[in-house]
């Protein structure tokens, strides 16, 4: 190989605007990556500006198991909405579940999930607002300002037809005192233990 003849390249002598320039344009990229994100990507954490907390990312009733024996037949999640109940600044998800059935209505189950500090790990059941053993179904389910509310339809009794609920009932929980106070029913129809 032959030496060029001549000056030396401005490229093999480096200035300190090269070395600036070259910093700069790292820092374009790497800023520029950091919007960029893969399709898949979900936030785990997210910032509230009201309250100033890192708040966490509602819990997907897709990926929890529920205490729900539907036999053969697949488990539905039929509404679901999220929120922080407890006022700890982490998301829970409430979920209306029930077994599939391509006539009727069969019993909903609502249900309340929390993530586990490991955001790979399923959500889990932390509360059960309403057993689908009571026999009831959800209609107009809610969420606001921490309150759950629900119009429960059932049944007076075994000769009324399945098509037509004939018992409607408004029920509110809300976190007080450690755990979910329900209210707008009787006082047999306690959530604690259900």
């Amino acid at each position: 190989m032959q030496p060029l003849a001549g000056q030396d390249l401005l490229h093999t002598q480096p200035h300190p605007m090269h070395w600036l320039a070259t910093a700069t344009a790292v820092s374009a990229v790497v800023a520029v990556a950091s919007f960029i994100q893969p399709p898949d990507a979900t936030a785990t954490s997210a910032h509230d500006a009201r309250t100033g907390r890192h708040t966490t990312a509602a819990p997907d009733p897709a990926k929890a198991t529920f205490p729900v024996n539907c036999g053969p037949n697949r488990l539905d999640v039929v509404k679901r909405t999220s929120g922080d109940l407890d006022g700890d600044g982490t998301t829970e998800t409430v979920a209306v579940v029930r077994c599939h059935s391509e006539t009727g209505t069969p019993p909903s189950g609502v249900f309340v999930l929390a993530q586990p500090a490991d955001p790979k790990a399923a959500p889990r059941v932390v509360a059960t607002l309403l057993a689908p053993s009571r026999k009831l179904s959800v209609q107009d389910f809610a969420l606001q300002r921490g309150k759950v509310s629900a119009t429960l339809l059932g049944y007076s009794t075994l000769d009324v037809p399945h098509c037509c609920p004939d018992v409607h009932k408004s029920a509110k929980w809300q976190w007080r005192d450690g755990k979910f106070i329900q209210s707008e029913l009787p006082a047999d129809a306690s959530t604690e233990g259900a």
